[in-house]
């Protein structure tokens, strides 16, 4: 008769199995440990070295506000920057509106066909300019047109330029005659027109302004003369 024995192999079996669990235990114990020192590394950072940074922070702002306590009249030394600033901004701003000036003595048409300009409007978000002006003859009011019209203005540096058209956009309105103050026959008009950013622009140092049958003004303000305004006289 022939026995065999199987307690053996159950018996090696029931070891295997004993020895992966114990493999699964350790790698999940591993696992915890290694998550426990991600959060507690993430503590030490969130609670002791953010801590340490802000601490620094607030020290800095506390010596510069003592630092700012220490001038005298500080309130004063503040008001007199900021009039400063604005002061500079206002100059820039004049510099650029002078620039109405010259464009008016470069498309201002000289005789016969002078144009009196009697009031002059600037709305900077619009981009518009509405002038207000009188002429000897009907003709002279297409001249002037004309000439806005053919006007560019040109600015630029290193023998590099660009040329923008000073007037897009020309609505001619309110063409009438009537009497100037002294009693001649006039013709009265309103004139409208969009103007380019870079006539006004302060940032550009100088412009040029071209015409087809005039020639070139500079932007240099050398005066506007007296002859191109006038009184409104009645109708």
């Amino acid at each position: 008769m022939i026995e065999i024995n199987l307690i053996p192999d159950v018996k090696q079996e029931l070891i295997r199995a004993q020895r992966q669990r114990a493999l699964v235990i350790s790698a999940s114990v591993i696992t915890g440990i290694a998550a426990l020192g991600v959060v507690v590394l993430l503590a030490i950072y969130i609670f002791g070295i953010q801590a340490v940074r802000f601490a620094v922070a607030e020290d800095n702002i506390q010596k510069g506000s003592e630092q700012l306590a220490s001038i005298e009249d500080l309130p004063k030394v503040l008001t007199i920057q900021n009039q400063l600033n604005q002061i500079s901004a206002l100059n820039e701003t004049k510099k650029a509106e002078s620039r109405i000036f010259d464009m008016l003595k470069s498309v201002v048409p000289p005789a016969p066909n002078q144009v009196q300009i009697a009031s002059i409007t600037v709305d900077a978000e619009q981009k518009l300019i509405s002038l207000e002006g009188q002429t000897p003859a009907y003709d002279s009011v297409e001249v002037f047109k004309k000439t806005l019209e053919g006007a560019m203005v040109t600015y630029g540096s290193d023998g590099e330029s660009t040329a923008d058209p000073l007037a897009t956009n020309i609505s001619l309105t309110d063409v009438s005659f009537g009497e100037d103050s002294s009693g001649a026959k006039v013709v009265r008009f309103m004139l409208s027109f969009t103007y380019p950013e870079s006539l006004l622009d302060a940032n550009i140092a100088e412009i040029v302004i071209k015409l087809t049958n005039i020639g070139n003004v500079t932007d240099s303000y050398l005066g506007v003369p007296r002859s191109i305004f006038v009184e409104e006289g009645e109708q």
